[in-house]
């Protein structure tokens, strides 16, 4: 769309070269940065220009839309909302949006479905976490990138809906894909609303229509208030999830990160699913059959056929319980009855048994065996044994505790190291703490009030010196946005900070831009140009070294060796990095050694043999999906070895003692040698979505998000014991680093809710 008389010429040192769209709130324009990098900027119309509270609300939006990923989003490269005129710059994402490519090319179906839906519920996730609610979740704001797809027009909506404190009764949204509660009272909806909404997009992205489709907006919205959503068309088992999500009570919907260990268990091929699923009756029934089944047990939902016969025996009992929805509610037609079929108060959190329910029928589905309450021919949770470790240091009783920072409303998984007696932990708004392992008493705190980056948790420790992650609020756009601070060791007392700003994630796959080095700590600079290497205690700069030209890059720590992990910075704003170069680091003066040429994307997992062991990520068109080769590269003899793997694997990596291990979110754990990418052995256990590994010879740990814990043998898989889990919590999220941390003869867990537990590996909790 060419501009239009009037349209300004540039904006903000962005020059403009067409309109893309325009909306109730303002404008947006293609435009270019300096050197040439499209950008989409959208200026806030004039008359909200003068309104201070729009202002204001905007810069706060502003403030923390940064701290999204960007990875599923528009990622925000420039703002001015203190302009005459305010405006802010994102990425500019090529596509068609989702409305556009369904009146195009037709609903969606089989991996595109599944990819769809497994990509905004990581949106969303990224969204919430930084305390942001789009509220205008809906096809046109959904962009079908080549990357994947992408959440657009956040900062805006969000920003604008806050009208409605001084514009009372305006409601803001697109009724076929707004919330029961968008519709009561608008002023009140929180990161639910958003599930609700990505619910209603999944049923138009299979069908071409919403859920709750009507002849007028005003039926929409009433149908949306009170009737039960029209899902007939919509593949099982995602009707399962589908069903979840559309439930009218907030409360009981999925987080959009319980939402994402839903959809991952959902089969690839969507499209031919239906007859697949939890059998014929309507997930609700389901539900009621199954209150009180925990994630992982799987025992109340056999087959589908039983899943059918117990759900007709309870869909009387759920009608018998039917009431009216609360508050004021979007009135009926005249003359209309109330028929709404919402049951009475189930337990909160119901989807739990649905999640049981869905993992077991496709696990079987795919061929899998499921582990369930009363075990499998793999596994023994009864043996609980221990295992021959180290006796824990001389007073040591099992302990529990939580660590809470400064924002306790975000409560994250923490990670800790041991230092002799002494354990330091951070992560989320946690900088970091010093623990007691003997008790789990807490020596000291240091608290960080910003919004944490999904699975940056803690950077380390050396002799003297903790170093860990801070994060500036939401509200304070001049503080940086992410920083390393070192504390002493003893005290807890702040030594240092420095800003951080490195895209860790689009190159290595994982959220660590810092890493410890003998006494020193190396970092990327706030400006993601150059490595600094620093003392860790005292903070005194010993070298810069800026990224070789066009590049950016990541320190990593292999073994003794510093490397340098580079991508081209075109791939990493294109979010299709294949092409990366490794280097060797002189930790005494910062010097790059030669460039050594690695086939991408990879993530690094380990070393052996004095080599950096690296998982090949495969890719389904666009999206990631699993591992399905490795690579060792040498970067000081410029060398690189690669080996595929027998199928593609998916799941969280780890490796200990020179064999690398993927952990599978329905349980399943596979060990593979690096030299030949050959399965060294596959073994079923009880905790889902586990991260690890941790430990030596004798035993590897495994751990969830949970707490449940599971011990294997190195040599064959052998599961020595599994423990129950301690935390109300989901599994976590996939490609975590490990949760267990060994201390002598301890092991020290972290779990959800920032909770840590420690027993005795040679007595570990009886499971059951």
């Amino acid at each position: 769309m060419s501009l239009r008389v009037g349209d300004p010429a540039e904006i903000g040192g962005y020059v403009l070269e067409a309109r893309l769209g325009s909306g109730g709130m303002g404008t947006v324009f293609l435009a270019r940065s300096g050197s040439g990098r499209p950008v989409a900027v959208k200026l806030i119309h004039q008359q909200f220009a003068a309104d201070e509270e729009f202002r204001t609300r905007f810069r706060q939006e502003v403030a923390a839309a940064r701290r999204v990923s960007g990875a599923f989003t528009a990622a925000v490269v420039d703002a001015a909302p203190d302009a005459e005129q305010p405006w802010m710059a994102t990425s500019y994402i090529e596509g068609d949006t989702l409305s556009q490519h369904i009146a195009a090319k037709g609903p969606l179906g089989g991996v595109d479905l599944r990819r769809l839906a497994i990509g905004l519920a990581e949106a969303l996730r990224d969204i919430h976490r930084v305390g942001v609610v789009h509220r205008d979740l809906k096809p046109s704001n959904v962009v079908l990138s080549p990357e994947g797809p992408r959440v657009i027009d956040f900062g805006i909506s969000r920003a604008a809906d806050q009208q409605t404190l001084t514009m009372t009764g305006r409601i803001i949204g697109t009724p076929p894909f707004m919330s029961p509660e968008q519709l009561r009272a608008p002023r009140g909806v929180g990161p639910r609303s958003d599930v609700f909404s990505l619910g209603t997009l999944l049923v138009y992205s299979v069908t071409g229509h919403g859920p709750f489709d009507a002849d007028s907006p005003y039926m929409t919205a009433y149908q949306v208030v009170h009737e039960e959503p029209s899902l007939d068309a919509v593949p099982q088992p995602l009707r399962a999830v589908v069903e979840l999500c559309l439930d009218k009570e907030p409360e009981r919907r999925p987080s959009a990160d319980e939402l994402l260990v839903l959809l991952r268990d959902l089969p690839s091929d969507l499209a031919t699913a239906a007859g697949d699923g939890l059998g014929a009756s309507r997930t609700r029934d389901v539900i009621t059959l199954n209150d009180g089944v925990t994630a992982g047990t799987a025992e109340a939902v056999r087959t589908p056929e039983a899943a059918g016969r117990g759900a007709e025996a309870t869909r009387s009992a759920d009608a018998a319980h039917a009431q009216a929805p609360d508050g004021p509610g979007v009135p009926g037609p005249p003359g209309a009855v109330d028929d709404t079929t919402l049951g009475g108060r189930r337990p909160r959190r119901r989807w739990r048994s649905v999640l049981a329910a869905v993992v077991a029928v496709t696990a079987v589905g795919g061929g899998v065996a499921v582990v369930t309450a009363a075990g499998s021919g793999e596994s023994d949770e009864g043996k609980n044994g221990g295992v021959a470790a180290p006796a824990p240091p001389d007073g040591f009783a099992p302990w529990h505790q939580t660590v809470l920072g400064g924002r306790p409303d975000i409560p994250d998984e923490l990670r800790c190291v041991s230092r002799g007696d002494a354990l330091f932990c951070g992560g989320g708004g946690v900088i970091a703490s010093r623990l007691d392992v003997k008790d789990g008493s807490r020596v000291w705190t240091a608290k960080s009030r910003g919004v944490p980056v999904q699975g940056m948790y803690f950077v380390g420790a050396t002799q003297d010196t903790v170093l860990g992650y801070r994060f500036a609020p939401e509200n304070d756009a001049e503080a940086p946005a992410r920083e390393v601070v070192a504390l002493d060791a003893r005290t807890g007392r702040e030594l240092w900070s420095v800003p951080t700003a490195a895209q860790s994630e689009a190159v290595t796959h994982q959220s660590q831009d810092t890493v410890v080095a003998g006494a020193s700590v190396v970092s990327v600079d706030g400006t993601d140009s150059r490595l600094e290497a620093r003392d860790a205690h005292s903070g005194e700069v010993a070298w810069k070294t800026p990224f070789p030209a066009g590049a950016r890059c990541v320190p990593v720590q292999a073994g003794t060796r510093l490397l340098a992990m580079c991508a081209r910075g075109t791939e990493i704003d294109a979010l299709a990095v294949r092409h990366l170069t490794l280097y060797t680091v002189d930790r005494s003066s910062g010097r790059l050694g030669s460039p050594l040429a690695v086939n991408g994307p990879v993530v690094p997992v380990g070393v052996t043999g004095g080599r950096l062991a690296l998982l090949r990520i495969h890719m389904e068109g666009t999206a990631s999906a699993g591992y399905d080769g490795v690579a060792l590269a040498d970067p000081a003899a410029r060398k690189v070895t690669y080996a595929r793997l027998a199928r593609t694997y998916e799941g969280t990596p780890g490796m200990a003692r020179g064999t690398v291990y993927v952990s599978g979110q329905t349980g399943r754990v596979t060990a593979i040698d690096p030299e030949s990418g050959h399965e060294k052995w596959a073994r079923q256990t009880p905790v889902e979505g586990a991260s690890g590994p941790a430990g030596g010879d004798r035993a590897l740990y495994f751990s969830s998000a949970t707490g449940r814990v599971v011990a294997l043998s190195p040599s064959d898989g052998e599961i020595l014991w599994s423990t129950d889990p301690r935390v109300d919590g989901l599994t976590g999220e996939e490609g975590s680093g490990p949760r267990v941390t060994v201390a002598g003869g301890a092991l020290v867990v972290a779990a959800d809710k920032n909770t840590l537990f420690a027993f005795d590996a040679r007595k570990p909790p009886k499971s059951g």
